[in-house]
């Protein structure tokens, strides 16, 4: 799901035949003082296809002062991961990056810039920014941005006031939702994506929707009666018939690709296998990691 992304992003044209090797989120940067700080990338990625590129992606529910400190941080230590030294001379590349905006305003900038003053001259790169609250149900279903449902709710903040207090603007905000569902239930039926990529979307979609909307208890239950309340039962038969019939290994390292593909936490998708597969905590966690790509 995410190669539509960075089409969207990049100009890019992957036809999704392309391999997709995810990097290690955790980076150890060195301060000055000699000591070492993790920092967590939300993805960092690279595509092999005709040419080879790498790609970090960073969600921001809001821009603030730090955010190109940490793209430049990110950036130096992705390029140093894969550094090369021929001789007296040390070769790096820099990832292509961008930042999808869960929130933006008339003042959010559609691209950012680093600029570094080196003894040899001035280089400068751009880092694209996309504004997920622009896009429309049907604009993400047409471009096939699916990665971004889950963020979608986001559009609606400003009214969340409103669909909690008031039944007919609850009603409409449950029809999209339902256009949402539905849609995802035709690309099912198409081939176009898997019983497991739709049920990660919308658990995905869940709890965002928990988190962003935890204080309007009537719109989190009128969104997940369509999303989620529904289709529980469904859902866990549905993952547990198919591995059975398709061996659970497989189902498996599906569920556990495509939780890593969204971005989803190693410890949320050790958790989710072992609910949807029975499993113990320790037998999920080393299931998981025999498919986690680090």
């Amino acid at each position: 799901m995410i190669l539509p992304v960075i089409n969207e992003i990049f100009g890019e044209h992957y036809t999704g035949n392309e391999k997709i090797i995810f990097s290690q989120n955790e980076h150890f940067l060195n301060q000055q003082n000699g000591n070492e700080q993790e920092r967590i990338t939300d993805s960092s990625f690279r595509i092999i296809g005709n040419t080879e590129k790498k790609y970090h992606l960073e969600c921001q529910s809001s821009t603030d002062s730090s955010l190109l400190i940490r793209f430049f941080e990110y950036g130096t230590q992705i390029a140093l991961d894969d550094g090369e030294v021929c001789g007296s001379l040390l070769k790096v590349s820099f990832p292509h990056s961008a930042v999808l905006f869960l929130r933006d305003t008339n003042n959010t900038t559609d691209t950012l810039t680093i600029e570094i003053a080196t003894p040899g001259g001035t280089v400068r790169y751009n880092i694209p920014a996309l504004k997920i609250k622009k896009y429309t149900v049907q604009q993400i279903f047409e471009k096939r941005l699916l990665f971004l449902i889950p963020f979608h709710i986001f559009a609606y903040e400003n009214h969340f006031e409103e669909y909690n207090n008031h039944t007919e603007q609850l009603n409409q905000l449950k029809q999209t939702y339902e256009t949402i569902k539905n849609s995802l239930e035709d690309l099912l039926t198409q081939g176009q994506i898997d019983e497991y990529t739709k049920c990660t979307i919308i658990d995905m979609s869940n709890k965002v929707l928990e988190h962003i909307a935890k204080k309007y208890a009537t719109l989190k239950k009128g969104v997940k009666d369509i999303m989620g309340g529904k289709i529980l039962e469904y859902e866990a038969k549905t993952i547990r018939n198919a591995g059975i019939t398709e061996g659970e290994e497989k189902g498996i390292r599906s569920l556990t690709e495509v939780c890593q593909e969204l971005g989803s936490p190693l410890i949320d998708t050790i958790e989710k296998v072992a609910v949807k597969f029975g499993l113990d905590e320790e037998t999920s966690r080393k299931k998981v990691l025999m498919y986690w790509k680090n």
